[in-house]
């Protein structure tokens, strides 16, 4: 049985104060990572037994949701390749099982701090990942409930605390990782790390929304979520910078060209079309040109969601007509400057623009991204742009897409070249129409996991035994969410028909 002793947490939580070490150390080698990791699991058997989990013992797991355990044992049933099951039960639950801590606060409200894995902080686009498969059982189990609306407060504490952070402390950890205090941006002591990203404001607003969707309880709109979105709507506007200034800059003592903002911190320059600067990318880095088209995408549908419950839900009409015209503003500009000529694939939309006309064609792994867009619900899967986008980035035309023996997919910068992030995998999967393509993902994903039976950040196209990040619960929760998915959408024939290596 895999336990989540002292060994393990050695090896898992090495990274947890890695930040304070910097990037390397945070990305340590992988090879060392896989040795350490088999030898661990040797104690289980000398060939892998899919018979037995790899998820900490029931009293060692930080959350349990019943009606989460509950979907574990039908879709173990349903799937009849050893191993995709197997991974299944190890991954979909690993955000619940090692990453909540569930509270009350001083009011006696819900508060719910959501680790990102193997660092000890909590990235507002990764929680609000990380938990966004877990609403759907929300109705069956109370206390998976009020775990779920204890996310979204922490979330809208974090924002109200500083809507350009992108990482936030756990605020009852008594020896917090202040490992990025020497940046020269406006640090505070509750923060992790303070990149400014826009999905760290859209994807609290996405789950709140699908919470709300799905369960009809309104507790969580209340001040704390009023105070949120107007400091929403104010930074979004700063960061259309149609002045020419900016309140946030962010410099960093680095060796990482991606971990710090060029021109004194304030990026390189953009015209004031209407879109809005991102001086990070999801996946951390910063950006090259500052508007960011995926995340631009999602900062429309995210502000047309807060209109949605300001609405309906706080009678606030004034400002659920600032969002919309803010969206609209954003989307405007959209269809005017995301849209490049490409001469191999046509029309398709850039990843980054300056509104001067220079555009950055690649995409990166993270989410969003020009791939996930449809998963998000920013796009149509059947937009004509967007399909001939999906070709330009799963080809060699990106220059972050790899291919190898082991597997292929979109990467990024921040890991670099030849590794092959797993998450692009499942997005392409997500948003696949072709049946042998998404049988081709999964079986890559199946295929790829160092034979730990987890999903890491990223693994080498020629040799998936190298890998970085053992712990990391959204990509794991996120192969689940594919899972049920698939079988939602009639795919269960697919998941039972993969081949394993």
């Amino acid at each position: 049985m895999f336990r989540l002793g002292a060994a393990v947490a050695a090896i898992l939580m090495s990274a947890a104060g890695a930040s304070a070490a910097g990037f390397s150390e945070l990305t340590r080698s992988w090879t060392e990572n896989a040795n350490a990791m088999e030898q661990i699991f040797q104690a289980d058997a000398t060939g892998l037994d899919y018979s037995v989990t790899r998820r900490p013992p029931a009293d060692e797991r930080h959350f349990t949701s019943e009606a989460v355990e509950n979907k574990i044992v039908e879709v173990k049933r349903l799937l009849k390749v050893p191993k995709l099951r197997w991974m299944f039960e190890n991954c979909f639950p690993n955000t619940l099982d090692t990453t909540v801590y569930y509270r009350k606060d001083d009011e006696g409200r819900n508060d719910t701090v959501v680790y990102t894995g193997d660092i000890h902080a909590m990235w507002l686009r990764d929680s609000g990942a990380q938990v966004w498969p877990y609403v759907r059982f929300a109705n069956e189990d109370p206390e998976l409930d009020a775990m779920l609306e204890g996310v979204i407060r922490r979330q809208f504490k974090c924002i109200v605390l500083d809507p350009y952070a992108n990482a936030f402390l756990d605020p009852y950890d008594e020896s917090p990782d202040h490992g990025w205090m020497s940046d020269n941006t406006d640090m505070k002591p509750e923060l992790h790390e303070r990149k400014w990203e826009i999905d760290s404001l859209c994807y609290p607003i996405r789950l709140a929304y699908h919470y709300w969707e799905v369960t009809g309880n309104t507790a969580v709109f209340d001040e704390i979520w009023l105070e949120a979105i107007n400091a929403v709507l104010r930074t979004f506007r700063e960061q259309q910078r149609k002045d020419g200034t900016t309140p946030y800059t962010f410099t960093r003592v680095t060796d990482r060209q991606l971990d710090t903002v060029c021109n004194d911190g304030k990026g390189n320059p953009v015209n004031p079309v209407g879109l809005i600067c991102s001086a990070f990318r999801p996946s951390d880095d910063a950006t090259t040109f500052q508007f960011l088209i995926p995340s631009n995408f999602f900062a429309v549908s995210s502000l047309r969601k807060a209109a949605e419950i300001l609405r309906k839900v706080n009678d606030e009409q004034a400002l659920a007509d600032e969002c919309l015209a803010l969206a609209d503003e954003v989307e405007t500009a959209l269809k005017e400057y995301a849209v490049v000529e490409h001469p191999k694939y046509g029309k398709i939309y850039a990843f980054e623009v300056d509104g001067f006309g220079n555009a950055f064609m690649m995409d990166d792994a993270n989410v969003p991204s020009l791939l996930a867009m449809p998963y998000l619900g920013d796009v149509k899967v059947t937009d004509p742009v967007y399909q001939n986008t999906r070709r330009f980035v799963w080809s060699e035309d990106n220059p972050y897409f790899f291919r190898g023996e082991a597997g292929e997919g979109i990467g990024g910068p921040h890991i670099g070249y030849d590794m092959v992030w797993p998450m692009s995998i499942m997005m392409k999967a997500f948003t696949s129409t072709d049946d042998e393509e998404i049988r081709d993902c999964v079986e890559m994903l199946v295929n790829t996991d160092g034979g730990l039976g987890f999903m890491h950040e990223s693994f080498h196209k020629d040799d998936a035994s190298r890998f970085t990040r053992a712990w990391f619960a959204w990509q794991n929760t996120l192969f689940g969410e594919l899972i049920i998915t698939l079988i939602d959408d009639g795919k269960l024939d697919i998941l039972n028909s993969i081949e394993v290596k």
